[in-house]
Order: structure tokens, then C-alpha cells, then sequence
């Protein structure tokens, strides 16, 4: 009986020294930027169909005055000037999270590209009419009459945008059910309502559910740590009874399924729209 507890005892111990190990790994990873390389082996998500940053590289080969807004690190923008080929002749981007501002600087400078420090919910610090292209990549929220402000008659919008009730599944096991009005904030039709409301025509509209997969808990940890809005306030400490918890089912079940939702928008101000 005693060996038996002290066996019990020792592979408590040793699960319990696993699971600190990984929560410390996951809370300790810089979080700047949009690279989510870390993540391989930890965490899947599928892509969205249509291929954002490629798609973006046509358009970057066409423009001549493109505007990035809230960039992260400029991972994306990066990515979509090199594939692209060329530099369109003005080329700016705007990022509001100091640590991102100088990533970002650092990473599209070499590319002829300006890095511009401005709040989320600032106004865009550029002219009117001052952009043939304005584009985005997981927007906190886009400030529609901002966007038609600074596009040329002509001009477009080309983003993808985080849909509704994205990641759901794993809100809801740190916070319970959501409200409906949470759920659907990001409702491709209400993006549709407030971009037309601006002024501007949308021409394409297209919406995704994609799988993810957490294969550990670090990956939960780094992912919340991240993508700050999903639950916010989130620290390891807080949560730590329902990690140990989720940490647990992963062990014992696998991957920890959710579903990202995405949606593809492109808008175009009108001609004779000053």
C-alpha cells in the first residue's frame, strides 16, 4: 500500500511539474507581431480559401499608393511587397501597440515602406483621397469613414477581417456562454451595412469557418496571451484552475477543437466621390 502511494504520489507530481512547464513556456513567449510560427506542432488552423496575403500581392503590383492598416509586426505586408515584386510608390502602414510599431518599422523600412504610429480608434494621420488601396489583415475594428476618407475615387478596400463568434469554443470554456449580440458583432452583413453606410460599394463578401486545433496547453496559454480580446484580462495565473482542468482533457482526449471564422471583403469608393 505504500509503494503504491508513493507511485501515486510520484506520477502526481510529475504530471502536475508537466503542466507548469508548459504554462511557463506559454506565458513566457514575446507576443509581438502576427508571426504565429511558434505554434507549429502545438496548433493548427486551416486557411482561409481564397489566400489573403497572395491575393493582396496582385493588388500591391497594381497600386501606386497603398496604405496597411494595423499591421502587427508587418508580417503580411512583408510578405505581400516580396511576392508582389514591386513597392507601390507611396507605401505607409499604421500599427497602434508600440512593441508591433518598431517590429514593423524595422521589418518593411528595407521595403520603402512607412511605419506610422496611430491608436486603433484615432483618426487615419493621412490626406484625403491620399490612397489608390487600403488594406488590412484581422482589423480590431474598421473604421469605415476613415477607410473612405483616405481612398481615391476609384480606390479599394481589400482585407480579411475576424468574423463572428470566432474561436468560440474556447471563450466559452474560460467564460461561459456568450451573449448573441457578442457572438455576432463581427457579422459579415453588419461589415457589409457600415461599409456601404461610408459610401462604398462592396464588391466581394466572402466568409469562412475553419478548424483549429490545440495540441497542448502552452499553445492555449501563447494563443490568449496573443489574441488579447478573446478573454480579456487573461493571465495564467487567473485561469490557472481551468487550464489545469483543459490541460487535463487534452491529455487524456486529444487536441482541443474550436472554429475561427473569417470573411474576405473588398469595397470600392465610387468615382465622383470626393
Amino acid at each position: 500500500m505504500a509503494a503504491d502511494d508513493s507511485s501515486s504520489t510520484s506520477d502526481t507530481s510529475r504530471a502536475s511539474r508537466a503542466f507548469d512547464d508548459l504554462v511557463a513556456e506559454g506565458a513566457s513567449v514575446p507576443t509581438e507581431g502576427w508571426d504565429f510560427s511558434w505554434f507549429e506542432g502545438r496548433a493548427t488552423e486551416e486557411r482561409p480559401s481564397w489566400g489573403y496575403a497572395v491575393s493582396l500581392a496582385g493588388r500591391l503590383a497594381r497600386a501606386n499608393a497603398a496604405l496597411d492598416v494595423q499591421t502587427g509586426g508587418g508580417e503580411v505586408l512583408d510578405f505581400a511587397l516580396g511576392r508582389a515584386g514591386r513597392t507601390p510608390l507611396l507605401t505607409a502602414a499604421t500599427e497602434g501597440w508600440p512593441p508591433n510599431v518598431a517590429k514593423a518599422a524595422a521589418r518593411l523600412r528595407p521595403r520603402g515602406t512607412v511605419v506610422v504610429a496611430a491608436p486603433e480608434d484615432a483618426p487615419l494621420p493621412f490626406a484625403d483621397g491620399a490612397f489608390d488601396l487600403v488594406s488590412s489583415r484581422h482589423p480590431v475594428t474598421p473604421h469605415w469613414a476613415e477607410i473612405a476618407r483616405v481612398l481615391e475615387p476609384g480606390g479599394s478596400y481589400f482585407a480579411q477581417h475576424v468574423g463572428p463568434g470566432s474561436a468560440v469554443e474556447l471563450v466559452e470554456y474560460f467564460l461561459g456562454p456568450q451573449p448573441d449580440a457578442s457572438r455576432n458583432a463581427r457579422h459579415p452583413d453588419r461589415e457589409r451595412a457600415g461599409a456601404e453606410a461610408a459610401g462604398l460599394e462592396v464588391v466581394d463578401l466572402r466568409a469562412e469557418r475553419l478548424r483549429m486545433e490545440f495540441h497542448d496547453i502552452a499553445a492555449v496559454v501563447h494563443f490568449l496571451r496573443k489574441v488579447i480580446w478573446m478573454v480579456p484580462g487573461f493571465t495564467a495565473e487567473a485561469y490557472a484552475p481551468r487550464l489545469h482542468a483543459l490541460h487535463r482533457r487534452i491529455e487524456s482526449d486529444g487536441p482541443f477543437v474550436a472554429h475561427s471564422t473569417r470573411h474576405l471583403i473588398e469595397a470600392r469608393k465610387p468615382l465622383g466621390r470626393g
